[in-house]
């Protein structure tokens, strides 16, 4: 196990390498960034020249590539356009943004996988039917749709809950942010669990345990549902950075001041320094999130041993 996880990490660099750089070149190619910081009128020459200087975009792109990956290194991400430390604006946002997360993927799990083993166990009845159709809804339905939907219901017609989250953003006002973020990954959660429960249903593993006289709880989930999550494991493990990274429709619908709410004003205002650093960050999450996934799967299925 320890070498496999020395050997993940080392094929770890190269992957981060080649996806910063990809992120990098894409950025700077965005538009001038200094024509974005002067407004509708242009900047006079020098103070775009002194501009440039200030935050090194005088230099080549491959020069300015290396100087912030070796920032990185030490922990600095740069500093925004408007003299702010990118890693402050990270301290202020991820948190926000980590909570959305663990309510949306806490959504995945809880109603996922119970809808998905209730709709695999009674494959082809009126429940697996309505299941499977709602879900379909919910998949073809854009999630700006949604939220903006739950939000004029239960913000501002039945106003059960707040329509715009407040700047500290506790738990309890996530709940519904939370749910709109993850009411996609959701149904493809509970449509994966019951496709994979009802193909181990008839596996001889699970003919032996019931040929056994084990009890049909214990079947299920001893046997049964360890061994149908590892698919479903991995959508999740690959969903939680796609949820952060993905936030943005939802934390503007809900005035959340997260990670989404900064790439969006990154972008906006072609901030290079504070987008190439939020998605750097979300690329670490993408990458440990991969490797704590292939962990799990020996945890789920003792037949998986890594060298």
């Amino acid at each position: 196990m320890g070498r496999y996880v020395v050997r993940r990490l080392l094929q770890m660099i190269p992957v981060f390498v080649g996806a910063t750089l990809l992120i990098f070149l894409m950025v700077n190619v965005m538009g001038d960034p200094v024509a974005g910081l002067c407004g509708e009128r242009a900047c006079d020459p020098a103070t775009a020249a002194r501009l440039r200087h200030d935050f090194g975009l005088d230099q080549p792109v491959w020069q300015q590539y290396l100087t912030y990956m070796g920032n990185v290194f030490t922990g600095d991400f740069g500093t925004a356009f408007n003299g702010q430390k990118v890693t402050e604006l990270m301290g202020s946002a991820f948190p926000v943004t980590i909570r959305l997360t663990i309510v949306a993927i806490v959504f995945e799990i809880v109603i996922g996988i119970v809808l998905g083993v209730v709709t695999g166990l009674r494959r082809g009845r009126p429940v697996d039917t309505g299941v499977l159709l709602v879900t379909l809804v919910v998949i073809s339905v854009p999630t700006f749709v949604t939220g903006l939907l739950l939000q004029l219901l239960l913000g501002v017609e039945w106003e059960w809950i707040r329509p715009s989250v407040s700047w500290s953003a506790p738990f309890d006002e996530l709940i519904v942010p939370g749910l709109v973020l993850a009411s996609v990954s959701l149904a493809y959660v509970t449509r994966l669990t019951r496709t994979s429960i009802a193909e181990n249903t008839r596996a001889d593993y699970v003919r032996t345990a019931v040929a056994k006289g084990l009890p049909r709880r214990r079947v299920i989930t001893r046997h049964l549902l360890r061994n149908s999550l590892i698919p479903v494991v991995t959508f999740i493990g690959t969903d939680i950075g796609a949820l952060m990274g993905g936030a943005i429709v939802t934390e503007r619908i809900f005035n959340i001041h997260g990670v989404g709410y900064q790439l969006y004003q990154g972008i906006l205002r072609q901030n290079t320094q504070t987008v190439v650093g939020f998605v750097t960050v979300l690329v670490l999450v993408f990458l440990v999130a991969n490797l704590l996934v292939d962990l799990l799967y020996a945890v789920l299925d003792p037949r998986i041993r890594y060298a």
